[in-house]
């Protein structure tokens, strides 16, 4: 079963940086766009950053300039480079994956979440 796993996240001051990990295991055809998504209290999930299958990058409005991501598509990983973290970039960080899963008799595309990292910046 594909799963996609992250690491990185924590607290840190304003100002300061973070790196988010994203990799991918089990049995991977294909991949398609990898991003990441977010999720702050009382609030909808929405898209900070993607990697599209074209080689396009797009960003919330609000990370553009802070924000970085980048993607190793043979090894199936995402990471998103994060500086300049302000209060409201508090939240529960999401890996995303459209991807395409090899399970023997079968390959299935869908999309893929990863169980969230939160990061949380506070003075």
């Amino acid at each position: 079963q594909v799963r996609l796993v992250e690491s990185g996240g924590g607290s840190v001051q304003p100002g300061g940086s973070l790196t988010l990990s994203c990799a991918t295991s089990g049995s991977l055809f294909d991949i398609y766009d990898m991003g990441w998504y977010r999720q702050a209290p009382g609030k909808e999930r929405e898209l900070v950053a993607m990697s599209t299958d074209g080689g396009d990058t797009n960003y919330a409005e609000s990370v553009k300039g802070r924000f970085t991501i980048s993607r190793d598509s043979a090894r199936g990983s995402v990471v998103l480079h994060m500086n300049n973290l302000r209060p409201e970039d508090t939240a529960v960080y999401f890996c995303y994956g459209d991807l395409l899963g090899d399970y023997g008799t079968y390959r299935r595309r869908a999309d893929y979440w990863g169980q969230g990292t939160q990061v949380t910046v506070i003075s």
